[in-house]
């Protein structure tokens, strides 16, 4: 872990307002955390410096207090769009490159939140435990001979492991809520129709819904206001 220890949304915000941190030494120390994971199976594609220079750049004009999410670093499951960047649900063969991103995404941008990467899930999230990927079994922060849950394991994994402060899955059947269960973070599917599915790969449209990921309470309702 870096000296100073991401603890939530409210403190980080805190540290950028009063000058202590900034979203580029914060980006450092995501990338830091996420190489000490690394065989954990954790992510699908982490961002590089290179791919997130671009939100960093339209951030530093910006005043802090004005952006809620002021470079709040997040994760996405690889079954929702980020443009640019692969979106795998899993399965390498089903692979493609968005144009656009996910609502969600671009909601969390225009907030001032900036994406680190995607992470692993149980293949088209259908799955319980996060082990039946392409890219290996997600292993538990916590305790690396356990499961941490599914199918959207990757994202609960990465706040547990301080590797982002917030995170967002989709939940048909428990896919947030369960692995949020196994890994001691808290997880939200939200109200159908609060939050908007566009750029989701649907499992069951009538019960997927996007959702967040987060290390506490109040941090998982300030990712959801930024998204309904």
């Amino acid at each position: 872990m870096s000296a100073t220890p991401l603890l939530s949304i409210r403190h980080l915000l805190q540290e950028y307002r009063a000058g202590h941190r900034t979203p580029a030494t914060v980006l450092a120390d995501i990338r830091d955390r996420a190489a000490r994971h690394e065989a954990d199976n954790i992510w699908i594609h982490l961002l590089t410096e290179a791919q997130t220079a671009p939100w960093l750049e339209a951030l530093a004009g910006q005043d802090p207090a004005t952006l809620p999410l002021y470079g709040i670093p997040f994760a996405i499951k690889d079954n929702i769009d980020l443009a640019g960047i692969p979106t795998t649900a899993g399965c390498p063969a089903f692979s493609y490159t968005p144009e656009d991103s996910a609502f969600v995404v671009e909601r969390l941008i225009a907030a001032g939140a900036v994406p680190v990467g995607k992470t692993n899930l149980d293949e088209f999230a259908m799955g319980s435990s996060t082990e039946n990927s392409a890219y290996g079994p997600t292993r538990n922060p916590w305790d690396t001979n356990t499961v941490p849950g599914g199918s959207s394991g990757g994202s609960a994994a990465v706040v547990a492991a301080g590797s982002a402060l917030g995170a967002f899955g989709s939940d048909t059947g428990g896919s947030i809520r369960q692995p949020a269960s196994l890994t001691g973070t808290v997880g939200a599917k939200p109200t159908y129709g609060l939050v908007s599915r566009y750029g989701l790969i649907a499992f069951a449209s009538s019960l997927d819904q996007i959702g967040p990921i987060a290390r506490t309470v109040p941090d998982a309702a300030v990712l959801l206001e930024a998204v309904a």
